[in-house]
């Protein structure tokens, strides 16, 4: 983790903020984008894919079946035909504002899940997540492995991420999505009887691992199914490559409602209350 803090506190390397003022000064946003992909996206699958990869875990399945309510893969009866775009690592002010921009282009409501550091740095870019209709959700305040901690390191990291979307949106978040989908029994058990919903997901895009458009919607569409959590990330660490989400989403949304999926909030899809005290 300390690798994945050193990162995040990098600033964006100068050849790609002129890629993007370039493709901007031309009128040509989407061509600059598509440039900086194929650019800084490696050839092969994966760029240090241990930096980002989840550690190994628990079985989620079981998790779901004991703490039904409470630790979430996907909707459990899902009566119509509705998924939940999820994106991770918020607010982040290189790759939040062009997803929030295809989201608003293509009328569709998501939920961000917010690291608490990253909110007090740019609350204007969360205001501007909730007031555009999306779901807010509690990932942490600096991204650790929740397993690696105790009850009372959890706790605190829920705990100040709270303070700050208070600060920014006014209330504190019912779900909350451990960094890297980790969290041990006891944290579930302290989570349940606080009111919280964890909520992890059953379709995972990969799209931290650096991954061209084409791929990530391959991902996404080889697996998505009724009442389906799709895991996209919408913020990342200095210098990775995130284009390839950006790029994939409008074809992915069109999938979507070609094969008659409904995009909607976790909220919606969970009929859960956004909001951890209502």
């Amino acid at each position: 983790m300390a690798v994945l803090r050193r990162m995040w506190r990098r600033c964006l390397t100068g050849p790609l903020i002129l890629l993007l003022l370039s493709g901007a000064a031309t009128g040509n946003q989407g061509t600059a984008f598509a440039d900086a992909e194929r650019r800084l996206t490696p050839a092969g699958p994966e760029v240090e894919a241990g930096q980002f990869e989840r550690p190994s875990g628990a079985n989620w399945a079981e998790m779901q079946r004991r703490y039904k309510g409470a630790f979430v893969l996907s909707a459990p009866k899902p009566s119509r035909r509705q998924v939940a775009l999820t994106f991770d690592d918020v607010p982040d002010s290189r790759y939040t504002p062009l997803i929030l921009n295809v989201l608003k282009q293509q009328n569709v409501k998501a939920t961000f899940f917010v690291v608490g550091s990253r909110a007090l740095k740019q609350p204007g870019l969360v205001r501007r997540i909730h007031a555009e209709g999306h779901a807010i959700g509690n990932h942490s305040f600096d991204h650790p492995d929740f397993s690696k901690l105790g009850i009372v390191g959890m706790k605190k990291q829920i705990r100040t991420t709270e303070s700050a979307l208070i600060r920014s949106v006014g209330f504190a978040p019912r779900l909350i999505r451990p960094p890297y989908g980790e969290i041990r029994m006891s944290q579930l058990n302290w989570a349940q009887s606080q009111g919280y919903t964890v909520v992890n997901w059953d379709v995972d895009s990969s799209d931290w691992r650096q991954l061209n458009a084409q791929v990530v919607y391959r991902n996404v569409t080889s697996s998505v199914r009724p009442g389906s959590i799709i895991l996209l990330h919408a913020g990342g660490g200095a210098g990775q490559n995130l284009y390839g989400t950006v790029n994939a989403l409008p074809k992915l949304i069109l999938w979507l409602r070609t094969h008659r999926y409904e995009p909607v909030t976790l909220p919606e899809l969970l009929q859960l209350p956004e909001r951890k005290n209502d």
